[in-house]
């Protein structure tokens, strides 16, 4: 079974829409600068990778997530040629933080805000008439867990058309948190380099459309699969076993060998952990086969529950167009990388027919996503 990706929709610091953000990942161009919106002495890192919508005086402001979301999923629907009215079509919504930024701003500084923002139902109703929404807030895989949420209401009949989406901005207490166990903060996210210290925080907001039957509409990917697990390994750390079940997963309920698999959107956040344990999986899995690797959180930052999406709409471009985009900032693959066919320096063209998604989050909870192109 596979379902049509008929619309897609995003946002980020390098892009306003799929087709700039994709641009800007081939152009080698980057969202990364100094704090806007955070007091910079309270802080040893001083950089982000932010969506420029402030005013000129640098003041942050509540909702920001929220008009993310809408936006991104404004274009999702207009690409897929829907009316913005979505009274009969689910939207389920995968986010890390929520709306935390605005609640930080209401407690802090007393700004005006209603806790109903916190979710993004009324957000949704107000724009698209939407009435059948779900807000799920988890790690950062929460977009593809979003994802598989919705194969699931195509696959019972539920549905026949679900709109699935990813947002977050950064948030002071998360910065802060991320902040206090990155003691040397890094200056560029370099992931799968010897020398990664690290990720840093971005935002972002993705949605696609998926339906059972596209009709006579343009299909931008087919979905073949969406693989789930949490293995509650650590609070923090990943463990090997677990993202290879949930990769094994996705590969056999999409009926694909490892083969078949000709590129693979890496999580790759550029944290030593993370990075060598997703090195290991998939030299583990592919062994023999050489798809061609690459990653875009150090270009976007890591844009948290966005993450997963947004790495899948990339996929669809990438399938689309038969162009990769490198991995920035990578100079020197760790060894644990020896032997993998990472995409770096500039962009690799060839044909592609499938990809992978890989997005994992704290608590193991980890989530695979397999799409073919078009055609």
């Amino acid at each position: 079974m596979t379902y049509s990706i008929i619309g897609t929709g995003a946002v980020a610091g390098i892009g306003a829409d799929p087709a700039e953000i994709f641009a800007g990942l081939c152009e080698g161009r980057d969202a990364l600068g100094p704090l806007k919106a955070f007091d910079r002495d309270r802080f040893r890192a001083q950089q982000l990778f932010e969506i420029d919508d402030r005013p000129d005086d640098g003041s942050d402001e509540p909702g920001r997530a929220t008009r993310f979301l809408v936006e991104a999923v404004r274009q999702a629907v207009h690409d897929a040629g829907l009316p913005e009215d979505l009274s009969g079509i689910p939207v389920l919504v995968g986010t890390g933080l929520r709306e935390l930024r605005s609640l930080e701003l209401w407690w802090r500084d007393g700004t005006p805000f209603d806790a109903d923002g916190l979710h993004f139902e009324q957000a949704l109703r107000d724009a698209f008439g939407a009435v059948d929404t779900h807000t799920f807030a988890g790690a950062c895989s929460a977009s593809l867990y979003a994802l598989a949420l919705g194969w699931d209401l195509l696959e019972l009949g539920e549905a026949d058309t679900v709109v699935v989406a990813g947002c977050d901005v950064v948030t002071e207490s998360m910065f802060g948190l991320a902040d206090r166990v990155q003691f040397d903060p890094p200056q560029a996210v370099r992931p799968f380099d010897a020398d990664r210290r690290g990720t840093i925080l971005g935002e972002g907001a993705a949605a696609v459309v998926l339906t059972r039957s596209a009709g006579d509409r343009p299909v931008r990917g087919l979905l073949r699969s969406v693989a789930v697990n949490c293995d509650a390994h650590h609070q923090t750390a990943p463990d090997e076993a677990g993202v290879a079940a949930a990769v094994h997963e996705a590969q056999q309920r999409a009926g694909v060998r490892p083969a078949d698999i000709d590129l693979v959107v890496l999580h790759a956040t550029g944290t030593p952990l993370n990075d060598r344990t997703e090195a290991v999986v998939t030299a583990e899995v592919f062994q023999e086969a050489r798809p061609a690797l690459t990653g875009i959180k150090s270009l976007t930052g890591h844009t948290s529950g966005s993450a997963g999406l947004l790495g899948l709409i990339v996929a669809l471009r990438c399938l689309d167009t038969g162009v990769v985009p490198p991995i920035a900032n990578l100079a020197d693959p760790m060894p644990e990388a020896a032997g993998l066919r990472l995409v770096a320096g500039e962009p690799l063209t060839e044909r592609l027919s499938l990809a992978q998604v890989n997005s994992f989050g704290f608590g193991g909870v980890n989530a695979v996503a397999i799409v073919g192109g078009a055609a």
